[in-house]
């Protein structure tokens, strides 16, 4: 069987149109009519998503979908509004009650049928995506971030290989990393050519303004 799909209406024919439309669509329905065995069949049924009628007699669907929001087993499940009418006002008042999608009657088959098919994918987008405990923090030396490379093959961090870049070329400049560079005989040209010469630069000479930030 396909997705599992929980309707939740109170009207015998839309329950059965909406639950043989979904059958037709390969998706496993169950129909519910009583409100108030809903969040219990849903425990038990474990949707991948809910169809949720808003007017019904002794339970509001808004309700509802507040009561599966906080239910720990359901948190996470989709919920799809449906209301017979769409006043001012409606789609935020669903929207903050939790639900992901929102639809108006009188619906069309397609729309219906496209509603629920671009929730399941959202949802299973969204369980696929990483979580911050799959995220690698990226390796530091000497507390300085070294960039990750990623492997053509399979997107694998060699951090290795950039790590000992990384020292290759601070050695390659005459610094290995974490080491402080070794002393250099000072001569009249490279002091005059560099200056190191010890000497704060006048006014007017070439030299970095106070506060400029080096290139």
């Amino acid at each position: 069987m396909g997705q599992k799909i929980l309707v939740v209406e109170d009207n015998e024919l839309n329950l059965k149109l909406f639950c043989d439309l979904l059958r037709a669509h390969g998706y496993e329905a169950e129909p519910v009519r009583d409100g108030r065995e809903a969040v219990e069949r849903a425990r038990a049924f474990a949707p991948d998503l809910v169809v949720m009628d808003i007017q019904m007699p002794h339970v509001s669907g808004l309700e509802l979908i507040e009561q599966m929001k906080a239910d720990d087993g359901l948190r996470s499940t989709p919920i799809m509004a449906v209301t017979a009418y769409a006043a001012r006002g409606d789609e935020e008042r669903i929207r903050d009650a939790g639900a992901e999608g929102y639809v108006s009657k009188p619906i069309s088959v397609l729309r219906f049928v496209e509603a629920v098919a671009g929730l399941l994918d959202a949802a299973v987008a969204h369980d696929a995506a990483p979580t911050t405990e799959d995220v690698e923090i990226a390796p530091e030396i000497d507390g300085e971030p070294v960039p990750v490379a990623f492997d053509s093959q399979d997107g694998a961090d060699d951090v290795d290989a950039v790590a000992e870049a990384a020292e290759a070329a601070a050695e390659a400049a005459g610094q290995a990393v974490g080491e402080s560079p070794p002393e250099q005989p000072e001569s009249p040209l490279h002091s005059r050519d560099n200056g190191n010469s010890g000497e704060k630069p006048e006014e007017g000479e070439e030299g970095e303004e106070p506060g400029s930030v080096p290139a």
